[in-house]
């Protein structure tokens, strides 16, 4: 019998057999064989293990000399290199984007301490001033607000306000319930910082044109029920809710009277006790979209329900819930913003920005939050203490000094008596806002001449200004004094005026006389006669005289001329003194239809010359008495 020996395959040399073949137990008759075998291993012919074996040999020896190196030589400081590239990825992501283990970012913040001034340190400050910003505003509701709003106030509100108006509205989109909660922060925050709540009011204004625009329900729901509480607040003016209400009306649907039925419930009772003619208006036009019947069922019956709530004068939707009226109606700054304006929203403000003059304003923010919270920023020694009440005093005298003639301050007060007159729908709301302007002592006279100066530019005579001087001048007697003083004022340099303004002075003023506004003893600086008396000033007598006559009728205007306490302020109007100068008011009130005013003085002028000759005989006798006497 021939054995079989295994076949070598020379074309893959040094490559594992395909198959893995079992060892065989030697057989008991070759025992020659078997020995040899079990002395030593049996080798390969052509020596292949051997050369496997030593090149892996090799490789170790190769390894262990690279180890060997590299513990040799000197560390790298990996610390530093891993704590740069943590920063460079917190840098270079969004904020809120990566997490930190705790006791990483504490060993990260004592290696930014180190410069403060670094982009890595400030970076830590932005997203610690974040998460407390956050914080404070997810945790406020109405039994804490008076001691977080404090302690919102440690954190730099400036830098952060961008943070702040979104965390707020991102906290009320997510629960519409603390609307007024949310409102209340808000209020109190612009009383101390103007800027934030006119941010806040920008974003959502612009977060409901985008939302109407993309027919976002939702979202328009929750922004309009934001605003109307902030315009409860008198954060913002109530014109921004009635140019939304407005819109939603113009062309009903279902989600629009939705939104506006919800808008209308929230701020439903501010407009009614401050702006009844809009409010009325809104109703008129609900009642109307109502009997159009163009709309579903279900919506048809919530504006019935919001009729009903009206009727019950809001008793479930006050102005300001209980506990969250914290701020003074003096110190409240109303933001006038309009809905189709440009806004700026300054999205930039939401991420982190270097800022090369960090621990500057980190500094002057310090100051503002002492000053709104009343801390005591003398931290001083008490050797510096005397030095500093030195230079305190000095920088007082200087500030003493320093005379402002630039009047910007009452340039601003002006363009906010302009605007609020402006603005206004009636009359009584303008006084209620006018009222609301914080006015020094003296100011009052600024007021004043803003309203007859508004009333001049009409290009006709509107009673709304009439009734507005009526309504001041029986408020108090300090706003009679002014519109007296005015009018002396005004009359005096009447001649600088052109015609038409000068029309609606004339008819202002004579709208105050006749409703007895202001005492008819200010007439007392009219004097008719040649030399008195203009062109402008006749004119303007004549104007003011027609419609107090329109307002009274001629026969109470002629009865109210007669009284003695009237006929004695009035004097220089109907002179008694020099027969020219009495000719003169009798042709002039006569021209002007008014002829009846002149009966005493035509008496006069008919008895004159009897009057002229019995002085003159009184004079020659009294003179025969002096020479006798002598």
């Amino acid at each position: 019998m021939h054995t079989r020996s295994l076949s070598q395959t020379p074309e893959h040399e040094g490559a594992p057999p395909p198959t893995r073949r079992r060892a065989r137990s030697p057989s008991q008759g070759s025992s020659s064989d078997s020995d040899s075998d079990s002395d030593a291993p049996a080798r390969p012919k052509d020596g292949k293990l051997e050369a496997r074996v030593a090149a892996m040999d090799l490789d170790k020896e190769a390894n262990s000399k690279a180890l060997q190196k590299t513990l040799d030589a000197p560390k790298a400081p990996e610390p530093d290199s891993a704590m740069k590239a943590e920063f460079a990825k917190l840098l270079n992501t969004r904020s809120g984007g990566v997490y930190i283990p705790p006791a990483r970012l504490r060993a990260m913040q004592e290696a930014a301490a180190a410069d403060k001034t670094s982009p890595e340190y400030q970076r830590l400050a932005w997203d610690a001033l974040r998460k407390s910003i956050t914080g404070i505003v997810n945790r406020v509701n109405v039994a804490n607000i008076k001691q977080v709003v404090p302690e919102l106030f440690t954190e730099n509100l400036i830098r952060g306000r961008g943070l702040f108006a979104r965390s707020v509205m991102k906290a009320q989109a997510a629960s519409l319930p603390f609307t007024p909660v949310f409102a209340a922060v808000v209020a109190i925050v612009n009383t101390k910082l103007p800027q934030v709540g006119e941010l806040v009011v920008t974003r959502l204004i612009s977060q409901f044109r985008r939302a109407f625009k993309r027919n976002d329900k939702i979202v328009c729901h929750s922004t309009t029920t934001f605003l109307a509480h902030l315009v409860n607040q008198a954060v913002a003016s109530e014109v921004i809710v009635l140019q939304i209400l407005v819109l939603l009306l113009e062309r009903p649907t279902d989600d629009s009277i939705e939104i506006a039925v919800g808008l209308t419930r929230e701020v439903g009772a501010f407009l009614a006790e401050n702006s009844p003619k809009s409010n009325n208006i809104v109703f008129e036009r609900f009642r109307a979209v109502l009997n159009e019947a163009k709309i579903s069922q279900r919506v048809q019956y919530m504006i019935e329900v919001l009729m009903q709530v009206r009727k019950d004068k809001y008793k479930d939707n006050p102005i300001i819930p209980e506990g969250l009226d914290l701020v003074e109606e003096d110190e409240q700054i109303t933001h006038q913003i309009q809905l189709e304006e440009e806004l700026q929203v300054q999205e930039g403000l939401n991420i982190f920005k270097f800022d090369p003059n960090y621990l500057e304003n980190e500094e002057k923010y310090k100051s503002i939050k002492a000053e709104i919270l009343g801390e005591d920023s003398d931290d001083e020694s008490g050797s510096e203490e005397g030095s500093d009440e030195d230079s305190d005093e000095e920088a007082v005298e200087t500030k003493e000094g320093i005379e402002d003639r630039t009047e910007t301050n009452l340039v601003n007060l002006r363009r906010i008596i302009y605007l609020t007159i402006m603005n206004a729908l009636n009359y009584e709301e303008t006084v209620h806002k006018l009222l609301k302007i914080q006015l020094e002592a003296g100011q009052e006279i600024e007021l004043v001449n803003m309203i007859i100066e508004c009333c001049s530019q009409e290009r006709s005579y509107s009673t709304f200004y009439g009734l507005i001087g009526e309504r001041f001048s029986k408020l108090n007697r300090v706003w009679t004094d002014c519109f007296e003083q005015a009018f002396s004022n005004y009359y005096t340099t009447i001649h600088r005026y052109e015609t038409n303004r000068l029309r609606n002075i004339a008819r202002f003023f004579g709208h105050l006389m006749a409703t007895d506004a202001i005492s008819w003893l200010a007439l007392e600086c009219v004097k008719i006669n040649e030399d008195d008396t203009t062109s402008s000033s006749r004119i303007f007598v004549k104007i003011m005289m027609q419609e107090m006559t329109e307002s009274m009728g001629l026969k109470a205007l002629a009865e109210r001329f007669k009284d003695p306490e009237v006929k004695q302020g009035c004097h220089g109007m109907f002179p008694m003194d020099v027969p020219k100068n009495t000719r003169f008011s009798i042709n002039y009130f006569t021209s002007i239809g008014l002829g009846v005013l002149t009966e005493e003085m035509r008496e006069y002028l008919k008895n004159a010359p009897k009057m002229i000759m019995e002085q003159r005989r009184a004079m020659l006798e009294a003179e025969l008495v002096r020479r006798e006497l002598r």
